[in-house]
């Protein structure tokens, strides 16, 4: 059994203890986080060689070692609030931290039997890396959790970064970092031939390399000490994710690579607290003089985002899903500019049933920040469909790094797109004739279903039963779109109607 293998088994294992005590996956992996952190603070302090102290000697792992019953559970709370308003990656970890554990004999079993009797340091990066990447996956598949929103199927993001082929010499960033997995892959494909790079370029790639954004404290701990678990960043450095909402403003710096998978769902949304206490959903437009639109989709606004933090000569692979393509009004207008001031050179159709959200129908868009021109930067849009006849499941098939290879070979990553061949499943399109489609809809789709023509090529029932509860989900989704647009205008608007068709 490999080292990450017992070191996930032996950490699970806990988990299902804690599950009586209503400690979910999630939380369990927060808890995991904070002492994980502790317990690696204290190996760096007492080791022989170059000790390193990273945090303030009342927050010791050795205070949790002595304290036992109630006193632990004061000791580890008040550790826990103190760590919360240090700066840099300290903070982001420990940003409104809590105990979720209120047994203190479990607490203490989970800080003596199960992390102090490992030595995390000594890991290697990539095992205990691997070890926690494998906790959060889990905590995805948790439904109720919630956490699958924040989590894109590592095949999908490994096919996006072999196609982008980030280097030693990018800044990469994920607006919406949700675990760091974009990060993460990005820098594993970077480090690749590690033996080769100059000490000022590890230097990069350690602490200079990616940078993420976050909105929710919870995932942005997760993100941060999934990077510094595979050895990105430093645990008393600057915090290379950051908490806020990446929307609000331009934020005034700009990335060669951006990778990025946006939450799903249409709408940004404000929530407000009365004087009375109560909570209410404001639905907002984002409005920014940088932005080409005003509006509150909240997909367009994360377009036009990673489009403004682009450099010059940039590139971008971000997960859309489908209304991006065929939405009118500020959609419309959104893809126009696209094609004329980007190149827009590739897009995936991504197949149902790969992603734990339901119901979501998404693409990758591959495009290039180029600078003002005359002329359109778009020559033509290679599209790839991974959706017509492909069945997929979260559990019974999922999607593997191998379903993707036939993308790739077709992109040809650090070929020119010159030399790009058209086969059955990839063709191109160019300018003039996306731009003479009704609202610039692209999206385009050209195979025939073979299952509606041979009853023997249908899938398995699982399968036919999971993309029907993808399809209305996706359809509940777009009416709710509809409604929303109806009621806040009053009057039937030409947005509402053109986003049905």
């Amino acid at each position: 059994m490999s080292d990450a293998r017992r070191l996930v088994d032996k950490l699970w294992s806990y988990c299902n203890v804690l599950r009586d005590d209503g400690v979910g996956t999630i939380e369990y992996t927060e808890q995991l986080t904070y002492l994980l952190f502790l317990k690696m603070a204290h190996e760096r302090e007492t080791r022989p060689l170059k000790p390193e102290r990273i945090v303030p000697p009342h927050c010791s792992w050795q205070r949790l070692l002595d304290a036992d019953g109630d006193d632990l559970e004061v000791t580890y709370r008040h550790i826990l609030e103190d760590l919360a308003r240090q700066p840099g990656t300290l903070g982001t970890i420990f940003r409104k931290a809590q105990n979720r554990i209120q047994d203190p004999a479990k607490l203490k079993r989970l800080i003596v039997d199960l992390i102090d009797r490992e030595n995390w340091s000594a890991t290697g990066t990539d095992i205990k890396g691997d070890a926690y990447e494998e906790l959060l996956s889990k905590g995805a598949e948790d439904i109720k959790s919630g956490a699958g929103q924040y989590f894109t199927p590592r095949a999908l993001i490994q096919a996006m970064i072999d196609s982008v082929r980030p280097t030693v010499r990018d800044t990469v960033t994920d607006p919406a970092a949700g675990t760091g997995g974009f990060l993460l892959g990005a820098h594993e494909f970077a480090s690749r031939h590690a033996e080769t790079l100059t000490p000022s370029e590890r230097e990069h790639l350690r602490d200079s390399f990616v940078h993420g954004v976050e909105l929710v404290d919870g995932t942005a701990r997760l993100a941060a000490m999934n990077l510094l678990l595979h050895g990105i960043g430093t645990p008393n450095g600057e915090s290379l994710i950051e908490v806020k909402d990446a929307l609000i403003a331009d934020p005034g710096r700009r990335y060669s690579v951006v990778l990025s998978n946006p939450p799903f769902g249409r709408k940004s949304s404000l929530t407000m607290v009365g004087a009375d206490g109560r909570e209410s959903r404001e639905e907002r437009e984002i409005e920014r003089q940088d932005f080409v639109v005003t509006t509150a989709n909240k997909q367009l606004n994360f377009l036009q985002h990673i489009a403004t933090i682009l450099d010059i000569n940039g590139r971008a692979a971000v997960v859309l899903p489908d209304n991006v393509l065929f939405e009118g009004g500020a959609g419309e207008t959104l893809r126009r500019r696209m094609l004329r001031d980007f190149d827009l050179h590739t897009m995936l159709r991504l197949p149902t049933g790969i992603f734990y959200a339901q119901g979501v129908k998404a693409n990758v868009l591959f495009f290039d920040k180029k600078p003002a021109a005359e002329r359109p930067w778009t020559d033509r849009l290679w599209i790839y469909d991974l959706r017509t006849n492909q069945h997929f499941t979260l559990k019974q098939s999922p999607l593997r790094r191998h379903h993707l290879d036939d993308f790739v070979s077709c992109y040809a990553p650090g070929k020119p797109r010159s030399e790009r061949v058209e086969t059955e499943r990839f063709k191109s399109f160019t300018y003039d004739e996306l731009v003479s489609r009704d609202k610039v809809n692209l999206d385009i789709s050209w195979l025939r279903d073979e299952s509606l023509e041979n009853m023997d090529n249908l899938p398995a029932p699982e399968v036919i039963a999971r993309e029907i509860v993808e399809d209305l989900t996706a359809a509940l989704a777009e009416f709710e779109a509809v409604a929303a647009a109806l009621e806040a205008s009053g009057t039937p608007t030409e947005e509402a109607a053109d986003s049905i068709t």
